[in-house]
């Protein structure tokens, strides 16, 4: 049977003369030997705490039982025990430890000294001394060691009593206030270190968050106040100030402090400069506004002009949605002013200060639609070397343009669908939703349903934003506006030349009108100038090329859609037998058929062709 496991008074059978075992956990008299009771005048020794029977060295107990744990056994005369009478007992204590409980036999000293008149009182004293020795150079060992760890520390440490005098000082504490030992032990370190505040204002020892804590056992922690040190300087400090005991009684408290004086400039030094930050972008913000008002002056072509009924029905749609939060899907052919009226909304909307992200659906290969649009990460394929936001974070808390809406790749339109639904989106190569708050305006110059139909959009993403339709008239359908085009157009490119303006004839005014214009306002716009930089007299001489432009043709024989899309079969692969199947490039087949490679990419795929075709 294993001692542990015997209970406490048969482990006292055999005992001799007073002998307690306590529970090392607890503190608490676990049996006793009758002796022990006559010694200690408490009959009731069993179930109370051992500590509360040490008069008044607790300290010298702690380590007397750290030493039994350590060896195994060992003794001490210098604890002394009072009686349940509070007599005192000058005693030797015989301990060993189990791990688990601790057995004590106490010898009074007294009896034994009266004893000890009658035996070897040399030997006994000879052997007194040795053990004395023992137990003096285990102790100066504990305290050397202690020492070691509290000078190791890097911040400072000190200790006061319960009258606020210094107990112990480190050596880091030495260093950052320039006292030493000589100057703060048994001193009232307050008025050496913490008697003024910054400002040379006097600060009491009872207002200071050290005194609270060795005389009401509170807890404080300070993160910016001032020691000064020993030349008269201050320094700035944050420190914790603990209580600490001596058993039940409160003996003092201890203080562990860092210079923070470098770190609290850093901070000062970075809110000034914060401060001149903001103070900056404040000024660059009002020179951007003068800097857009007078953008808007000077390109008042970004504005909406015209007289017709066409494009007031415009400028009515674009008061109506402009101030909601609806989605606006703008429809029209090339060059009819999409972009200017996704412009207008965003500017006489709330979203006005914050930004409009033009996204040109079409200007963006296949595969790196997905980075553009919704960002990526670094290391999320070869060649992204850094995090990049995409389209839809740019334009968190303004306005998204998505320009020919109906180029978008089919597999990412259910994406962006789920981005835009949800109001969150996600980096490619990241895990991390991002929350998104925008407003959405599209363009495209296709028929959508026929899109949709024809597989290459998905209906929902339509439905979802199309919620406020706008459509661009043609240019031939209102040649009313083009006077005011016109004369816009030319103020605008001759204050650009520094010319003075040609006079617009009534004959020029006519011959632009009975034009088709299938380029619509751009190719207005790219004729003016044209005509601006070759007008040498006072008029404006305009040039037009109806065979060189690529004008509308009136359709004498009516074509079905299998018609039309066997001839787009047929055109495509006879330009890529022209060009051996190459598709960019100057000579290439998208050259030929004046489109981008990535169009021409997609309509191959589109229309199933493969290079058998065209071999």
């Amino acid at each position: 049977m294993n001692i542990q496991d015997r209970t406490p008074d048969s482990r006292l059978a055999g005992a001799f003369g007073a002998t307690l075992i306590l529970d090392l956990d607890t503190d608490e008299i676990l049996a006793a030997t009758p002796q022990a009771h006559a010694l200690l005048k408490d009959p009731s020794l069993v179930g109370s705490r051992f500590s509360n029977l040490v008069a008044d060295d607790v300290p010298h107990m702690i380590l007397f039982v750290d030493e039994v744990i350590y060896r195994g056994e060992a003794w001490t005369r210098r604890i002394i025990l009072r009686t349940r009478e509070n007599d005192r007992i000058n005693c030797e204590i015989n301990g060993r430890s189990d791990g688990k409980t601790l057995t004590l036999q106490i010898t009074d000293l007294a009896a034994l000294e009266r004893r000890a008149e009658a035996v070897q009182a040399a030997s006994m004293y000879n052997g007194g001394i040795l053990e004395w020795q023992r137990a003096q150079a285990f102790f100066s060992e504990l305290e050397r060691q202690n020492q070691l760890i509290l000078n190791a520390a890097g911040e400072g440490i000190y200790g006061v009593n319960a009258d606020g005098k210094t107990t112990f000082v480190n050596r880091a504490a030495q260093e950052m206030l320039g006292w030493t030992d000589e100057d703060l032990l048994g001193e009232d370190i307050h008025t050496k270190i913490h008697h003024h505040h910054l400002d040379g204002e006097v600060y009491p020892s009872h207002e200071c968050p050290i005194y609270q804590s060795f005389r009401y056992e509170q807890v404080n922690r300070i993160e910016d106040e001032v020691f000064w040190r020993k030349d008269g300087k201050p320094i700035r400090v944050e420190y914790v100030s603990t209580p600490i005991y001596e058993g039940q009684r409160l003996a003092g408290a201890v203080v562990i402090f860092r210079d923070i004086t470098e770190r609290w400039e850093n901070e000062r030094k970075l809110r000034e400069a914060m401060d001149q930050v903001a103070a900056l972008r404040d000024r660059l913000e009002q020179e951007n506004a003068y800097l857009q008002e007078a953008i808007s002056i000077e390109r008042a072509h970004h504005d909406v002009v015209g007289q017709s009924p066409a494009i007031q029905q415009i400028l009515q749609r674009v008061e109506m949605v402009s101030r909601t939060q609806a989605n606006v899907l703008i429809t029209g052919e090339s060059g009819t002013g999409k972009a200017m009226v996704a412009s207008a909304i965003h500017n006489d909307s709330d979203r006005r200060r914050r930004p409009l992200i033009h996204f040109k659906c079409g200007s963006v290969t296949p595969d790196m639609f997905e980075s553009e649009l919704f960002g990526h990460v670094r290391g999320a394929f070869t060649g992204a070397l850094r995090d990049k936001p995409g389209k839809l974070e740019l334009a968190h808390g303004g306005t998204l343009f998505l320009d020919e809406v109906a180029d978008i790749p089919l597999e990412q339109q259910g994406q962006l669908l789920d981005a835009l639904q949800n109001r969150r989106v996600t980096r490619l190569g990241d895990d991390r939703a991002r929350s998104l708050e925008l407003r959405v305006v599209a363009s495209t110059s296709r028929n959508l349903d026929r899109e949709v139909q024809a597989g290459r959009m998905r209906p929902e993403l339509v439905f979802f934003l199309n919620v406020f339709p706008i459509h661009c008239t043609p240019l031939r359908e209102r040649p009313d506006d083009i006077p005011l085009l016109a004369a816009h157009f030319l103020n605008l490119v001759c204050k650009r030349l520094s010319r003075t303006p040609p006079i617009i004839t009534e004959g020029t005014i006519r011959t632009l009108q009975q034009y088709d214009w299938p380029g619509n306002v751009r190719e207005l716009a790219n004729v003016i100038e044209r005509g601006a930089i070759v007008s040498q007299g006072g008029k404006l001489v305009v040039d037009i090329h109806p065979d060189a432009a690529p004008a509308t043709r009136k359709i004498t024989t009516l074509l079905s859609e299998a018609d039309i899309e066997q001839i787009r079969v047929a055109n495509t692969i006879a330009c890529l037998q022209e060009t051996n199947g190459r598709v960019s490039g100057p000579n290439g087949a998208a050259a030929l058929l004046g489109v981008k490679p990535t169009t021409l990419y997609s309509r191959i795929k589109t229309l199933g062709l493969s290079p058998d075709d065209w071999a």
